[in-house]
């Protein structure tokens, strides 16, 4: 049922401001007729430069359609950023992996960046449970026999049920909950949570029958040692892009469309809106006639899910030598400081990284940072060890509070159908046309996902 075997974690990682290639020479400028209005009914606007948004102006583009791609942020990039700020370690605050690298449109265009990607082994882990002391063999099989039967639950649940529940409820009842130990408990805590960090949803609300409706995802696993910004360049290359545009207002009829910045307004015959799902939730961007009934639905009732980072950069490594870490809390610290990487593998430098996801996750961006950083190290040192260092840096991520980002990746919540992605796709009046990874049916929450969706966008416009 996971896309990746158990205790292989997942995210769309999310970059502080990157190396990012110069825009100042791609920015289109006024029209000399109208100072204050763009106006070109056979031009494209794009709104967004994240990965959806860039891969649908590089294929208009490269096809001699004019194109202004419009991005509310100072940078390209959207949920993909790669953060500069510890000198020669980039470290991607988006966007991490590319997941599954057979036949992946996301590797084909690292080869062609020349962009070096490095494997994570999901067996290459080390777990601790919640005093501190090291996963042994005996309670590694408890682990996967509870994951097991949370499996064989939610599969049972899929092929017989014909209403929607939580994953929660589902293994919950199952397994007899309130018969359990409290290690027992614990242990299926931790592969719940493990639910939340691959599909960015809380249990409470995901939904059981639909939450793992995405397609298979084959091959390996690998990061970018130099930041994944290096995809993003590459497309954004010679693109007309204008950064700081907050878009408020797209309108449309026969004639073609208008879209509404915070500075400007733009004509075009076609607009490709590739805004995150938990941006068009929040309604920050008006649509003029209205979007249609099932497109609003789809926005309404698809779930937007949160999962942070945090960067702990220390004087030394005192951590073992593997890919991940894990750790089993108490269930009454459910969901907190469960998954980790060891991020020296990559960069050679000491740094670990912390992953938080759904509710816990959200729960974090109202603390301070020091509040997260001590958290973080309440756990390290349980496992570790009191008189472990303290970290000399940290980077830290809150996309739930990003507001051009509203949450890290969609996931399909109790009351949602896949079927509602399709929806969300579909172009309106054959003017407005939508992408980005909530409106790809088979790989949504992926990086390839919201490329190809860029891609199927344009194609719509070209055809």
């Amino acid at each position: 049922m996971h896309r990746r075997r158990f205790l292989q974690n997942a995210g769309l990682g999310l970059p502080s401001l990157a190396a990012l290639t110069s825009l100042s020479a791609c920015k289109a400028g006024p029209t000399e007729a109208n100072p204050s209005v763009s106006s070109d009914s056979e031009r494209v606007i794009v709104v967004g430069a994240g990965i959806s948004g860039l891969a649908a102006a590089r294929h208009l583009a490269d096809r001699g359609q004019g194109v202004v791609v419009l991005e509310a942020r100072n940078r390209i990039g959207g949920r993909i950023w790669t953060s500069g700020k510890w000198a020669g370690m980039p470290l991607d605050l988006g966007a991490s992996w590319i997941h599954g690298i057979d036949s992946n449109p996301i590797a084909a265009l690292a080869a062609k960046a020349r962009a070096r990607t490095v494997v994570t082994n999901p067996d290459s882990s080390t777990g601790y449970l919640a005093d501190g002391s090291e996963v042994d063999g005996a309670q590694a099989k408890a682990i996967d026999r509870w994951q097991s039967k949370m499996e064989d639950a939610l599969s049972s649940y899929q092929d017989d049920a014909d209403k929607d529940a939580s994953v929660r409820s589902v293994v919950e009842r199952a397994l007899r909950w309130s018969s359990l130990s409290d290690d027992d408990k614990a242990l299926i805590s931790f592969g719940l949570n493990d639910y939340e960090h691959e599909y960015s949803g809380s249990v409470d609300r995901m939904s059981a029958l639909y939450f793992d409706s995405g397609a298979d995802i084959k091959g390996k696993d690998v990061l970018f040692p130099g930041g994944y910004h290096q995809i993003t360049d590459l497309l954004a290359s010679g693109l007309s892009i204008r950064t700081g545009h907050v878009v408020k207002h797209i309108d449309w009829d026969s004639s073609g469309v208008t879209v509404a910045t915070d500075k400007d307004t733009f004509l075009a015959g076609h607009v490709v809106v590739t805004l995150p799902l938990g941006v068009l939730q929040r309604g920050a961007v008006t649509f003029g006639p209205g979007l249609p009934a099932n497109k609003r639905t789809a926005i309404d009732k698809l779930g937007m899910g949160v999962l942070n980072k945090c960067y702990l950069r220390f004087p030394k490594v005192f951590w073992p030598d593997t890919d991940w870490m894990t750790h089993v809390p108490d269930v009454d610290k459910y969901g907190q400081w469960e998954q980790w990487i060891n991020i020296s593998r990559v960069t050679g430098r000491p740094v670990l990284l912390g992953f938080n996801a759904a509710d816990f996750g959200r729960t974090t961006e109202g603390w301070s940072d020091t509040r997260i950083v001590d958290s973080a190290m309440g756990t390290l040192r349980t496992i570790f060890g009191s008189d472990i260092p303290a970290p000399v840096g940290y980077q830290i991520t809150r996309w739930a509070s990003d507001p051009y980002a509203c949450g890290s990746y969609s996931y399909n919540k109790i009351g949602s159908t896949p079927s509602m992605r399709d929806s969300l796709a579909a172009a309106v009046e054959d003017r407005v046309h939508f992408a980005g990874e909530a409106t790809h049916r088979d790989s949504y929450q992926t990086v390839h996902g919201a490329y190809l969706s860029g891609i199927r966008a344009a194609k719509e416009v070209a055809d």
